[in-house]
């Protein structure tokens, strides 16, 4: 007797194998934290990803509230901390947002750090804006014609955005209890730009992202708290908010980690919004407005700081993961459809866990990504480092466009075409809440994939391709 097996049942088979691994066993993740050199108890706040002391090398850069702030360079099998320069370390201005970007076209990125020293409104002690000049760490809003706009109002979350697709990058900062900031370098002086911008406005600032959200020009989302968030279309340079056109005010929740990311891995960006004790979203553009199709658990409340979407096991399919604070962590993975499944946790679970934020980057360049979570606001707590236990059979592809200027093109997009998907990733500007990503797209290759080609749209919303015939490689590629 044959038994037919129909389309839906293949389907269903494939789904409950390619789930069965993960069911048998929580250990997604290997403990690789002894490779943090001198890693004592701390309250850390956001990680960055840059290349901090131009050796070609990313660094993991790590905010201190009360705590200097860290650059870990990978060498030799550890993470050691490079840089002790003060106005770097900065132990004594609490420092919780950070993000890096070219913002002076010299092709290398400088490193906005956003200083908290107060929960709300008015501070003390203004942001810094870190630049390297003759091995030597300078904050530039130190000079004197760069006093004229310090942001002396309390802040979460730094982005860094090109506005004209120019490679002359400006950072949206994201102030609590006062208007939002947008610093731009303009004949050689730093100006905040954000009344001119439409930008100015006064709420709860959480989370920011920047990228390919709804036009071929680098727009923003916002996410808030005692308020709506914001939706910022890129018009000629220039920002109209667009939340309520586009169903994503979300007015009744509480914005946090927030990532932009490629859910139905159709070739275009969608939004995971995490909300702070309330329900997460994922944001999928359907019908000329973005609908919510998070559901259980993934969109279950928790008490969220950072959402990641990456390819941590280099399946060819992107996790989530869910930095909460106080409580366990989550992890995710997003398969075809739109379907969201969990993943049991075991290592990485942290129960007891502060976490304050997330990001992840190939620090040790062995085309596996490594996830650095940092500890504190309650309680000092060392940093953790994690990294998926793959087998050596998996096979990957990265991704590094430099503007034309040689920075890092963030806020650009990277699509994979294959013959089984078109993914796209964003070159991230900054990352949700605190943080920012590695300025690369990283892909796993998944088992039959073949005819691999990138797309890469530029900031300026111009288009270039090229065909893939080796994998297992990082391609630079820059903008013409």
């Amino acid at each position: 007797m044959k038994v037919k097996i129909t389309k839906h049942l293949k389907k269903i088979i494939f789904l409950f194998f390619l789930l069965i691994p993960n069911s048998l066993n929580a250990n997604f993740f290997e403990d690789i934290t002894s490779q943090i050199t001198d890693n004592p108890k701390r309250l850390s706040y956001g990680v960055s990803v840059t290349d901090v002391n131009q050796d070609g090398n990313f660094d993991f850069i790590v905010t201190g509230f009360g705590y200097v702030n860290l650059a870990l360079s990978y060498d030799k099998g550890k993470l050691i901390n490079i840089i002790n320069q003060k106005k770097f370390s900065d132990e004594f201005r609490r420092t919780i947002g950070v993000a890096a970007c070219d913002i002076d076209k010299d092709g290398y990125e400088e490193i906005y750090f956003l200083n908290t020293d107060t929960y709300s409104g008015t501070k003390k002690y203004s942001d810094r804006l870190i630049d390297f000049e003759k091995d030597k760490y300078i904050d530039l809003f130190e000079i004197e014609k760069n006093q004229r706009d310090l942001n002396l109002t309390a802040g979460r979350s730094v982005v860094c955005v090109d506005r004209k697709g120019d490679g002359n990058y400006g950072v949206y900062v994201a102030n609590y209890g006062g208007p939002t900031r947008f610093y731009e370098y303009t004949n050689d002086v730093i100006v905040d730009k954000s009344i001119e911008l439409n930008l100015a406005k006064i709420t709860g600032g959480r989370a920011v992202v920047a990228g390919h959200i709804i036009t071929d020009k680098i727009d923003v989302f916002a996410a808030n708290e005692r308020g709506a968030n914001f939706l910022y279309k890129n018009d000629d340079g220039k920002f109209l908010d667009v939340a309520n056109e586009y169903r994503v005010q979300d007015i009744l929740q509480n914005g946090r980690g927030t990532a932009l990311t490629d859910i139905y891995y159709r070739g275009r960006l969608d939004i995971l919004n995490g909300n702070w004790g309330g329900f997460h979203r994922a944001y999928v553009f359907k019908n000329d407005i973005f609908e919510d199709i998070a559901k259980p658990p993934f969109d279950e409340p928790s008490r969220i700081r950072t959402v990641i979407s990456a390819d941590l096991d280099n399946d060819g399919y992107d996790e989530v993961f869910m930095n909460n604070i106080g409580e366990p962590n989550k992890l995710f993975k997003i398969l075809d459809n739109g379907l969201i499944e969990q993943i049991p946790l075991d290592v990485g679970l942290e129960p007891n866990g502060y976490g304050t934020g997330a990001a992840v980057a190939d620090i040790d360049n062995d085309g596996v990504l490594e996830l650095l979570v940092s500890h504190g606001e309650s309680f000092d707590q060392p940093l953790s480092l994690y990294k998926a236990k793959i087998g050596s059979d998996r096979k990957y592809l990265r991704v590094k466009p430099l503007n034309r200027y040689g920075a890092p093109a963030r806020g650009a997009t990277v699509t994979l075409i294959s013959n089984l998907r078109k993914h796209s990733k964003t070159i991230d500007a900054g990352s949700g809440y605190l943080c920012q990503m590695e300025p690369v797209a990283h892909y796993g290759i998944r088992e039959k994939e073949k005819n691999i080609k990138i797309q890469i749209k530029w900031t300026n919303g111009k288009i270039e391709e090229l065909s893939i015939k080796d994998l297992n490689q990082t391609v630079t590629i820059k903008q013409k």
